[in-house]
């Protein structure tokens, strides 16, 4: 039985020492090379930190090395924390401060940033490139001796979420619900270690961590895609395409930009067996060029906030689905509940009717670390269990079941709004502006709580006057939903996960 994710890697590299693990621009690293490195490094963790159970960081972006330092801090018997190294500096010593990580991990280009931040929290700075290439290696089973004595439902990693009060929260996931996301998974779609992922994500995402899992577990390779290129998507799909990439775990996005610019015509993609996307909602229109373009090609639709281990609901989608229909959700993991709660704190039982999706079982996070009062806050008892302690998390997102059987996402609760009387949920404009009348590629509407109006801020190749938008909205929506200003931008503002940002523009247009 194991119980830590580095047991996997062990096997893994035992079994494939000699394959690629990581192919990253021209370099091809094979699973013995990162095992020798991360090994060396998890020796120097041990000796400057002398410690187990803690976080630490690193401030280095997607590489080769990235996935060598967090493989050495499991190593060593710690959490990994990857930080953004595009984050300004306030909000990086916000997250020190908060966190106090024990050690950060960084090379000689990102020292100068992080080292005064580091100084300033007390947290001891590592730079790779000052390791000795003939430093002291510990062998595998001298690393798995010393962290014998942990247990699955240690901490594994903490991937930081956006904080209201501006101080991001850092999420701690265990091994335990990786190790439970991997049961499942690694089956259901047959990973192998034939299987070539195509590294979009950033390291700060959770997708990271399951293409780590992926390496960990299965032997497969990570073809690192540099960030660089989300402005270039015929560059990722030639780099897909010249290293077979196999499988890849996407946000949406760059997805809907690529459907948008016809690359799939242009560019051909034989050898991707599996496409995962999860973060946002994926108009139904420019997924279905992708499926119909890779017939292939197996898709399928994951769900689950930052406060889940990866995701707690999934949908392969073997239906045609119309463009003017959402894709759902699907259905919960093995060893996942999902309860969807009405307003009254009662079970929805009702297909057809809304409620807030909440989860209970062994993929909750653990909480946030050093934040006991958020952690209360969004972890709480399950009230339809009165009788023992049964946490689940609320995740402020209103679903439906279908007469299929199948959830459906319709939208954040706080998108939720009471406009001339009417309860509208910002989140069906959007989706009848973008999906059924298809008028814009990208919007999100937002509302002006004081002078009481709904706003689009919305992408296009050009501006539509006022009066065309209203013409063709009420085509579809009643009056009171009509958005009653526009705001034309040739790209809207993402935030650090790619995703539209709400809370930018919610607070915009309080500010008009």
């Amino acid at each position: 039985m194991k119980i830590n994710l580095i047991e996997y890697f062990v096997e893994t590299v035992r079994c494939f020492g000699e394959r690629t693990a990581i192919v990253d621009g021209d370099r091809n690293v094979t699973f013995n090379d990162i095992d020798f490195r991360a090994r060396q490094l998890a020796q120097v963790i041990i000796d400057t930190c002398q410690c187990k159970n803690k976080p630490v960081a690193m401030f280095m972006p997607k590489c080769a090395e990235a996935a060598i330092i967090d493989l050495a801090i499991s190593y060593s018997g710690n959490a990994y924390m990857n930080l953004d190294v595009k984050n300004p500096a306030e909000r990086l010593g916000n997250i020190f401060a908060l966190i106090k990580p024990i050690a950060v991990i960084t090379n000689n280009r990102f020292l100068h940033i992080v080292e005064p931040i580091a100084s300033t929290n007390g947290t001891t700075v590592i730079c790779i490139d000052e390791i000795a290439v003939d430093a002291a290696t510990p062998s595998q089973d001298a690393l798995l001796n010393r962290i014998d004595d942990l247990i699955d439902t240690d901490p594994y990693c903490i991937i930081n979420t956006s904080g209201s009060t501006g101080t991001p929260k850092g999420v701690v996931l265990n091994h335990k619900s990786f190790i439970d996301f991997m049961a499942q998974t690694f089956d259901e779609y047959c990973f192998s270690e034939k299987d070539i992922v195509g590294s979009l994500s950033p390291v700060v995402f959770d997708i990271w961590s399951y293409e780590m899992c992926l390496l960990q577990g299965k032997g497969a390779s990570i073809v690192v895609i540099p960030d660089t290129w989300s402005a270039f998507p015929v560059k990722i799909l030639q780099l897909m395409q010249q290293q077979n990439v196999s499988y890849i775990f996407w946000v949406p996005t760059i997805m809907v930009n690529i459907a948008n610019m016809g690359l799939l015509q242009q560019v051909q993609l034989p050898t991707l067996r599996l496409c995962w996307y999860a973060g946002e909602v994926f108009p139904t229109k420019q997924f279905n060029i992708w499926r119909h373009s890779l017939p292939q090609t197996t898709f399928a639709n994951f769900y689950g906030p930052i406060e889940i281990t990866l995701d707690c609901v999934y949908y392969t989608v073997e239906r045609e689905i119309a463009d003017d229909e959402p894709i759902p959700i699907g259905k919960a993991f093995r060893n996942t509940d999902i309860i969807i709660l009405d307003e009254n704190n009662q079970r929805v039982t009702m297909a057809n009717k809304e409620g807030e999706l909440c989860v209970r079982g062994t993929s909750l996070a653990m909480g946030y670390y050093n934040n006991p009062e958020k952690t209360a806050d969004a972890f709480v008892q399950n009230p339809l269990n009165h009788s023992y302690p049964e946490i689940i998390y609320r995740t402020g997102d209103m679903v439906l079941i279908n007469n299929l059987g199948e959830i459906i996402f319709k939208g954040r609760k706080d998108s939720l709004i009471k406009h001339m009387g009417y309860r509208i949920e910002l989140g069906e404009i959007e989706h009848v502006i973008i999906n059924s009348l298809k008028l814009v590629k990208n919007g999100c509407v937002v509302y002006n709580h004081e002078r009481k109006e709904i706003t689009l801020y919305y992408e296009a190749e050009q501006a539509f006057t006022s009066a065309d938008f209203r013409k063709s909205i009420g085509n579809a929506l009643p009056k009171y939903m009509i958005p009653v200003v526009y705001h034309h931008l040739p790209e809207l503002k993402r935030n650090t996960n790619g995703k539209i940002d709400r809370l930018y523009y919610s607070k915009l247009v309080e500010e008009r």
